[in-house]
């Protein structure tokens, strides 16, 4: 575990009880501008900080955070893998995703995985703070946009069962979007950490879970799974 992660942050108001958000991205970069303006809400302060699942899961253990404010994409593990790890140990951690990620692709899966929202990096801060205030107030943030589509889901009658996307696990998921964005068997294993190997098993229950006869026609299904939600 890097020595910078898991510091408490100081209480500079000791009449001000402030929400403790602890923040899992893998750009140091990143954390390091994220808690900066965090630190400046009256109401909220950061606790600890982690760039992959395993050390944010023994954070979380130790530092007990009311927020996890969690990256899709971790140097080790996936934030998905992470949510569903934190849901399982400590219903009382709330968390948000902050990723750069499309928000259609995701938002239900994270939902359904026990996180609270879901918030697109490129959004403002003041986005970002509020998203955080709300789910502390126990209410889910989505866009105006997602939260439109998933009520005409709702409105519709129609199950999440009943897309064919969603009989593919977290990892699947990930791997089908990337063969839809144009990466190679070789550039999907290095970004995420796997063997080609793997990566090849991925794709083979990927056909099968979608019915589908061969690799070009996985290869254009995921083209145009990718295109349709953007």
């Amino acid at each position: 575990m890097n020595r910078s992660t898991g510091t408490l942050s100081q209480n500079p108001s000791p009449m001000t009880k402030r929400a403790r958000i602890m923040i899992v991205d893998d750009h140091p970069t990143l954390r390091r501008g994220l808690m900066a303006l965090i630190q400046d809400e009256p109401d909220l302060e950061v606790c600890g900080e982690a760039e992959e699942a395993d050390e944010a899961v023994q954070l979380v253990e130790q530092l007990h955070p009311d927020v996890l404010l969690v990256d899709l994409s971790l140097k080790q593990g996936t934030g998905l893998e992470l949510i569903e790890r934190v849901k399982a140990m400590d219903r009382g951690v709330k968390m948000l995703v902050a990723s750069m990620h499309e928000e259609s692709l995701y938002a239900e899966r994270v939902l359904r995985a026990g996180a609270m929202g879901y918030i697109n990096k490129q959004e403002t801060i003041d986005k970002l703070i509020e998203a955080i205030r709300q789910i502390l107030r126990g209410q889910i943030y989505l866009s105006e946009r997602m939260t439109e589509r998933v009520l005409h889901r709702v409105s519709d009658g129609e199950k999440l069962e009943d897309d064919p996307i969603s009989r593919l696990s977290n990892r699947e998921l990930e791997v089908f979007q990337m063969i839809g964005q144009g990466m190679t068997t070789k550039q999907i294993a290095e970004k995420l950490s796997l063997s080609p190997k793997t990566v090849e098993t991925h794709r083979e229950k990927i056909k099968t879970k979608l019915n589908l006869k061969n690799g070009t026609e996985v290869n254009l299904h995921a083209i145009q799974w990718v295109l349709e939600n953007r």
